[in-house]
């Protein structure tokens, strides 16, 4: 069987029995998971990492454990939650391996965001969540963050995933992803204030 046809095949077989032949030894089909989950690997990769070579690495790390743990995987619930579990915690240790611990001071920021920074000033309640200034400055706080604390506020408030599948991604209790989220929220407010602070005083 040539490749194209083998490529087919593997799109037309489910997880369970791409799986059951990895396991088998045919590992030629682990290239059927790869091509249909890869896409949600890099999507989520883009939210911690920004340059294109750091993304890849964290997406070759994921398929790398995702290969080594197979046998791991029990089958209780979908292949796609699993690989997703692995997914997050390689972010989260990509962001320990680099945490970032560079303030941005107001000078730094550009047009777009000191406009949005006005409007949360003034009236935080109608401020615009979607502006693209907003998207910039968040972005910014963020990758100044703790590790935790950028891993809770990207999976709670931008991919809004619930505290219970935050836990189940994370391997943190519930009460542990709470407060966690808690004090993100809290460091996140100081960040912005401090900005605050430097355009207006």
């Amino acid at each position: 069987m040539d490749e194209p046809d083998k490529a087919s095949e593997q799109a037309t077989r489910s997880d369970q029995e791409l799986i059951a032949a990895v396991l088998r030894g045919e590992t030629a089909c682990f290239e059927g998971l790869i091509t249909k989950y890869s896409p949600r690997i890099f999507g989520t990769a883009r939210r911690y990492a920004r340059r294109e070579s750091e993304i890849q690495d964290i997406v070759q790390e994921v398929w790398l454990k995702a290969f080594q743990k197979l046998r791991t995987f029990r089958g209780d619930s979908p292949f796609e939650h699993w690989l997703m579990r692995l997914a997050v915690r390689s972010c989260y240790d990509f962001l320990r391996a680099h945490q970032r611990n560079r303030e941005t001071s107001f000078s730094e920021l550009g047009d777009s965001e000191s406009d949005w920074l006005d409007h949360f000033v003034q009236d935080k309640a109608n401020v615009e969540s979607d502006a693209d200034g907003a998207k910039q400055l968040l972005d910014r706080v963020l990758s100044e963050m703790s590790p935790a604390a950028r891993l809770v506020i990207t999976l709670l408030e931008i991919e809004e995933r619930s505290v219970k599948e935050i836990s189940q991604l994370t391997g943190w209790s519930v009460a542990l992803v709470k407060v966690r989220a808690f004090r993100a929220r809290a460091e996140m407010r100081k960040r912005l204030a401090k900005i605050s602070r430097e355009k207006y005083l």
